[in-house]
């Protein structure tokens, strides 16, 4: 049943449990594979990410669970590694350099015009704020600042997925309703996932906000270019809470079927490898 999941969160930033609680839930699942990938340290403190000096904890906590359980589950361990800017970013040195099986790359993070470090990955209302209060209203050049900075983050490369890869396609349809529909906007997203293909990384199709808001990110839209580009995908729960770890998961398969695909990425004996789609 492709049950899998490489985008989790636990205790080490802004989960909701520890890793062995997610494990446990996952083999009562019936679940073949599974990953963490705690956000990863950034240049400053935040809520939701881990310090440098848990680095070493989360490494040992996940050998630990990855031994108790190794006749029940294969168990793997990554970060979920923000693009901020040159320095700090999934091909830095300091990430490189960890024991890890897989690295995601992700944006949340934009600069606003006096060089702040400003967080989009939040509701509706507080991202229409945003934009209001610190891009004077300009949604489009805060996608296009979006989108360059992914598009810098796949040139610079250092990871195996890209995490969430339109995140902010459903904050942006609220702020300005049909959007997706416009010819610059579906211009730009073809270009997006063109540079990704060309540059082979997997595509996770995140199933977080699916029983909240109905949609996938990506949005399901893009499946058939994704697909006609030759795109590899997965289906991951960016998981907070353990039980949250299958949300959405089917219906991501059946959209992922319809639109042509039928095969996923998991990892199995330490490689990526193109699984069947069962329905």
């Amino acid at each position: 049943m492709n049950l899998t999941n490489y985008h989790s969160h636990c205790l080490f930033c802004d989960g909701r449990a520890d890793m062995e609680a997610f494990i446990r839930f996952a083999i009562s699942q019936g679940f073949s594979s599974y990953g963490v990938s705690s956000h990863a340290p950034l240049p400053f403190n935040t809520h939701w990410t881990m310090e440098w000096d848990q680095m070493d904890n989360y490494l040992a906590e996940f050998n630990h669970v990855k031994d108790k359980y190794k006749d029940k589950i294969e168990f793997y361990v990554g970060l979920e590694i923000d693009y901020l800017n040159d320095e700090s970013n999934p091909a830095s040195t300091s990430f490189q350099k960890l024991p890890l099986d897989y690295r995601i790359g992700s944006v949340h993070l934009l600069y606003n015009d006096k060089n702040e470090v400003v967080d989009i990955d939040v509701s509706p209302q507080v991202f229409r704020d945003i934009v209001d209060t610190h891009f004077a209203g300009d949604l489009d050049r805060v996608i296009k600042m979006y989108y360059k900075r992914q598009l810098r983050m796949i040139e610079l490369g250092g990871f195996d997925i890209i995490g969430h890869a339109d995140k902010m396609h459903y904050n942006s349809e609220c702020y300005r309703p049909g959007l997706l529909d416009e010819p610059w906007y579906n211009e730009l997203m073809s270009d997006y996932f063109a540079t990704i293909a060309q540059y082979g990384y997997i595509v996770e199709v995140n199933t977080k906000a699916f029983d909240t808001y109905k949609t996938f990110f990506p949005n399901k839209r893009y499946f058939p270019l994704m697909k006609e580009l030759g795109i590899r995908v997965q289906v991951n729960s960016d998981a907070h809470y353990p039980e949250r770890i299958n949300n959405g998961r089917k219906e991501a398969l059946q959209a992922l079927h319809e639109a042509g695909y039928r095969s996923v990425v998991e990892r199995h004996a330490d490689e990526w490898v193109d699984v069947p789609i069962e329905l």
